[in-house]
């Protein structure tokens, strides 16, 4: 892949983040701190839990496709409580770091083998595509538990 390419598809991945985002902030925005912090299901997670947790993984996924190291406390992700004002301020922070992530991205990050974290290692393109997916689903997620709460 040429650099060209690579340039191609990191602003593409970049954008279909960067909606992610967007659906994360209309998801949240005016919501009060109760109807983010509840659990439809003891089992089940809030929205802030699951913006935490989809950020938190977007940070260390996409600085493990860069080379660089991350300090992240995945299991706090999972206890997380905020209002709308602090899950706001984790998307700009996120817009933020993608934009300069992915303005660094290179065709070499997509292409050669990146580890992350306990797993083996893939492409960084793997990576980045595995975890829009993950972050599509989550947003899912906190668009049904909005309904569920609202239903309630």
């Amino acid at each position: 892949m040429d650099e060209t390419g690579a340039r191609t598809l990191a602003d593409t991945v970049g954008a279909l983040f960067h909606e992610v985002h967007r659906g994360i902030r209309e998801q949240v925005e005016g919501v009060d701190r109760q109807a983010l912090n509840w659990k439809p299901h003891p089992d089940a997670n809030s929205v802030a839990v699951l913006v935490v947790h989809t950020l938190g993984s977007e940070r260390e996924m996409i600085r493990a496709v860069r080379m660089l190291s991350t300090e992240r406390d995945r299991p706090a992700e999972f206890k997380a409580e905020a209002d709308a004002a602090d899950l706001i301020a984790l998307v700009d922070q996120a817009d933020r770091e993608l934009d300069e992530h992915v303005g660094a991205l290179t065709a070499a990050d997509l292409t050669e083998m990146r580890p992350r974290g306990d797993r083996p290692p893939k492409p960084g393109l793997e990576w980045l595509l595995s975890n829009y997916g993950h972050a599509r689903e989550h947003l899912a997620q906190i668009q049904l538990t909005k309904q569920l709460y609202e239903a309630r």
